[in-house]
């Protein structure tokens, strides 16, 4: 994976910084350029995300406002009061077919924030004046693909520590638990793997780790006990998809213990109607993306009687494992 950074583009204001020289450690043999803002590379036009996405490059730069979102309405809550999501990266290592990034950014590129401090400090101040925080990490990527030369996941479960107050969401693709797997667990951490059967994942999941590696990081977080969420959103309307989702919960029967899961959330694929579009504009060679959707208050998804049906039929198979109430359905 690291030889996709071919070119590293740094910001002038941040080129000593320590975090900096940490990553650029990493990646020896990649060419260095300088640059004002981030923004001038990873914003300007006429940029290719599809061509960018098979060579990437790297970014490394400081963020200076808005350490805080709140969290979109297409991202479950899990009935938190105080939603929000951070950006400590834009863009994804992976390449999913219906990856939303796509949708919304003109680039390719990955950028990497590497003053967490103040992403620290924000989080205190808003903790200090709303009194708890339910915070996602992998919003706009996923952190934990990335541990290996941007160690964030490690250095916000430390943070969370001595705040019992923020609690923690980390969701990843990847089958990377083995950099977290030193760590103590802590109660206010969640360890979210999102799955999806085997033949789905190795379609269009482009790049990901295979089921079966992130199903045993599962196990093993779950086994050493950590609170692990497993994430069946979004649900795939393709071919075959009965059978593929019922196959992979008989893994889950096979493989993990019910009674260590914290929660399953489950929810069927949806989507600002405008990224759909310009998603459909660059990817003509997948057809997850031109499904007869359905359009309503400018979301897309599927009809009301197909998601019904995906979400009944998934819950009815997973309550023959695991009790209802671990179930968090999202339409």
């Amino acid at each position: 994976m690291f030889k996709s950074f071919s070119h590293i583009y740094i910001e002038e204001e941040i080129e000593n910084h320590f975090r900096t020289l940490q990553i650029l450690e990493k990646f020896k043999s990649s060419e260095m350029i300088k640059i004002k803002h981030y923004k001038d590379v990873f914003n300007k036009r006429g940029q290719d995300f599809r061509i960018q996405k098979l060579s990437p490059k790297l970014i490394l730069a400081k963020k200076k406002d808005q350490y805080l979102y709140p969290g979109s309405d297409f991202s479950p809550n899990f009935d938190h009061p105080q939603f929000y999501y951070n950006t400590l990266a834009l863009n994804c290592l992976y390449d999913c077919d219906y990856c939303y990034l796509q949708g919304m950014f003109s680039s390719g590129n990955i950028v990497l924030f590497v003053n967490w401090e103040d992403f620290f400090q924000s989080t205190d101040e808003f903790l200090k004046k709303k009194g708890s925080l339910y915070l996602a990490l992998s919003y706009d990527t996923d952190l934990l693909a990335t541990e290996a030369f941007f160690p964030a996941t490690k250095a916000w479960i430390e943070f969370a520590k001595s705040r019992p107050e923020l609690v923690l969401e980390i969701r990843t693709k990847s089958s990377n638990y083995q950099l977290l797997a030193d760590m103590k667990p802590i109660p206010n951490v969640i360890l979210a793997w999102t799955v999806s059967p085997e033949a789905i994942s190795r379609q269009i999941e482009k790049k990901t780790a295979p089921t079966d590696s992130r199903i045993q990081s599962l196990k093993k977080a779950s086994e050493d006990g950590w609170n692990v969420r497993i994430c069946l959103d979004p649900i795939l309307r393709e071919p075959g998809w009965k059978e593929a989702y019922s196959d992979l919960i008989k893994k889950f029967r096979k493989t993990l213990n019910a009674e260590k899961i914290m929660d399953i959330s489950v929810g069927s694929f949806r989507m600002n109607a405008d990224f759909l579009k310009n998603m459909q504009d660059l990817r003509q060679d997948t057809a997850v993306l031109f499904y007869p959707f359905q359009k309503k208050n400018g979301i897309v998804s599927y009809s009301a009687s197909e998601n019904t049906e995906m979400i009944d039929s998934i819950r009815s198979l997973l309550s023959d494992w695991i009790e209802d109430s671990k179930i968090k359905l999202s339409y």
